[in-house]
């Protein structure tokens, strides 16, 4: 049994039957909502979660727009539901701040896969920093990976979980290109996989808080065609 507790946001209440008592069985605790205002009564009211499953498609408020209103205030990792072929939301979801996120219908062993990913991207500096190198100091951005926290001159920059994995990695090869399948392992825990466009989303939402706490036409990380992406050193 894991202390991990999921909470499920999908109008469809068989499939949330199916997941929930699949992820049940596999040691999770799993409660089950059906719409957005549901969702946003139990975050607000109920226990805290480690994860949202969020399907994008929903009668009435979508979960674009919930995501949209919990981030960045809330920073649960969110694995978002989406139909086949819905490019755009995938995209937009990514853009909003969602970690990772699945085709419909979903096959419960794959979104447990999934889940443990996202999951074990919370305990990744813990597990692999030691004391010393726990705080990078770079270009007036700190990252102390052992608190999980970023500022840039001073102030506190909010990421997602995977936010926080991209700008560690650059980070800590600062001058040195990360290919795209690097990086998807480190940050996604996972294959790189055709189409797949979640590590360049990632990526870009770092740019842009990059750009916005450091002011001005800064570009620390480049895109090397071909190769990968690179934090500029100096």
């Amino acid at each position: 049994m894991t202390d991990e507790r999921l909470l499920l946001i999908d109008d469809d209440v068989a499939l949330c039957e199916l997941l929930s008592d699949y992820l049940k069985h596999e040691g999770y605790r799993v409660d089950a909502v059906y719409s957005v205002d549901q969702a946003l009564a139990r975050l607000t009211e109920g226990p805290s979660y480690d994860l949202l499953i969020l399907d994008v498609m929903m009668p009435g408020r979508t979960g674009l727009e919930l995501l949209q209103e919990l981030r960045p205030r809330v920073l649960t990792p969110v694995i978002m539901l989406t139909g086949r072929g819905q490019e755009i939301d995938k995209i937009l979801g990514l853009e909003m701040g969602a970690d990772d996120y699945m085709a419909k219908p979903c096959n419960p062993r794959e979104l447990l896969a999934r889940i443990r990913a996202v999951l074990r991207r919370g305990q990744y500096a813990s597990l692999h920093q030691s004391s010393i190198e726990a705080v990078i100091a770079l270009h007036g951005i700190e990252l102390d990976a052992g608190r999980r926290t970023v500022s840039v001159k001073g102030e506190p920059m909010e990421l997602t979980s995977a936010e926080f994995n991209v700008l560690h990695e650059l980070m800590k090869h600062a001058g040195a290109v990360l290919s795209k399948e690097l990086l998807t392992e480190k940050v996604l825990h996972r294959k790189l996989t055709a189409y797949d466009r979640a590590l360049d989303v990632h990526v870009s939402r770092v740019r842009q808080k990059l750009a916005l706490s450091l002011g001005g036409d800064v570009e620390l990380i480049k895109t090397i065609r071909g190769q990968g992406y690179l934090l500029v050193k100096e």
